[in-house]
Formats: structure tokens, C-alpha cells, sequence
């Protein structure tokens, strides 16, 4: 059996499950969440998780390299926090990689610094094992999600201003995956346009008037 679905009351329970029955450790599988599912209001409306796990039959393949590496780095920090396979592909193709625990949120790190680090080492060292340029995405508990829709939140109202006053305003230093979330979220926008400037780490959009 090289998959299964299982529903539960939670995520985690239903997990846990789906693993004794393929007989199988996190590493060993993607984790497909069907269903969160809810607690209701004193049992009415109450709706079970339900999580779908697919072994990962293919020991050289990328997902399971990144697994390999993540788990390896998390033991040495002491970690309790479990890594397991989100999604295959993300928009890019590359496999997701989400860390969840009661001490994931330490790996996130002042505006995700600490996740960027452990993507860029996880990724080096995946480099270095495989030899080609396949990658892996690693986040935290959504943290990545969450990030972007804020970041999409705050794009919008600096665009506003900028249409409003007609001055240009630059935005706090980003890492390249938030500054495309903003390029993106004001590609369309009529009036505003935005660039990239600095270098390295001061790296900035600036939103301006078209």
C-alpha cells in the first residue's frame, strides 16, 4: 500500500493513524491535508480532519533527499518540531517541505530570517548531495501563506497612498520571494508601478506613480 486516507478529529491524530497503517515514519511520506476539520459549538456542525499520505517511493527523488536533510538539521538544533511533505510541487515545481511542533515558531525568526536561513542551508547542502539544481521550499506552519497575504495587504494601501499624494514610497529591505509577492500584487495596478532597489540584503521596492 502506498497511500492511504484517513479521517480524524485532528490533523495530527489523523496523521498518526495514516503512518501506522502504511507502516511508515514522517520522512517516509507526503502529507495531503484534505480537511482541517472543525470542533463545532458543543459537538453541532463538528466536522472531522481527513489528511491523504502517499509514500514516497522513490528514495533518490528530491522530496526525499530534502526530507532527509530537514530532519538531520532539526535534530542538531534540538528541535522538537516534525518536517513532513506539504505538496509534490509548488507553483515553481518544487516540493514543499512544512515544519510543524510546539517549538516550530523559533525556526520562523524575525520577519522569516531564521526559515530563509534554513531553506538556503537545506538547499545548499541538497545541492551538494544530488548534484543539479532542483530545490526544495520549506516553511513553517503556513508562515509563508500568512506572509504573503499580508504583504499583498500592505501593497495595496501603499499604493493608495502613493495614487493619493503622488510621492513614491520605498518599503523595508525583503528577501526576493516577498519583493516578487509585491511586484506581483501592483503588476496591474493603473496608476502605481513598482522597482526593485539596493543591493544584497537592503535589496527594496519602491512603489511609484505610473
Amino acid at each position: 500500500m502506498d497511500n492511504v486516507e484517513i479521517t480524524a478529529k485532528t490533523v495530527e491524530e489523523a496523521t498518526e493513524i495514516a503512518l501506522r497503517e502504511l507502516d511508515a515514519e514522517r520522512g517516509e511520506v507526503a502529507v495531503e491535508v484534505i480537511s482541517q476539520g472543525r470542533a463545532g459549538l458543543f459537538g453541532i456542525g463538528a466536522e472531522p480532519a481527513k489528511v491523504r499520505l502517499t509514500r514516497l517511493s522513490e528514495s533518490g527523488s528530491v522530496a526525499a533527499h530534502g526530507m532527509e536533510i530537514v530532519s538531520r538539521l532539526l535534530s542538531g538544533m534540538e528541535s522538537k518540531a516534525l518536517p513532513s511533505i506539504r505538496s509534490m510541487s509548488d507553483d515553481e515545481g518544487w516540493p514543499i517541505i512544512d515544519i510543524q511542533g510546539e517549538d516550530s515558531g523559533l525556526l520562523i525568526g524575525r520577519r522569516g530570517e531564521t526559515l530563509s536561513a534554513l531553506q538556503f542551508l537545506t538547499n545548499l547542502i541538497l545541492s551538494h548531495k544530488i548534484q543539479d539544481r532542483s530545490r526544495v521550499v520549506i516553511d513553517v506552519e503556513h508562515y509563508r501563506d500568512r506572509r504573503a497575504r499580508t504583504l499583498q495587504s500592505m501593497a495595496t494601501r501603499v499604493a493608495e497612498q502613493v495614487r493619493a499624494n503622488g510621492r513614491s514610497i520605498t518599503l523595508e529591505p525583503m528577501n526576493p520571494a516577498e519583493r516578487r509577492v509585491v511586484h506581483l500584487a501592483l503588476a496591474d495596478h493603473p496608476q502605481v508601478r513598482t522597482e526593485s532597489e539596493g543591493v544584497g540584503e537592503s535589496r527594496r521596492v519602491t512603489v511609484m506613480p505610473r
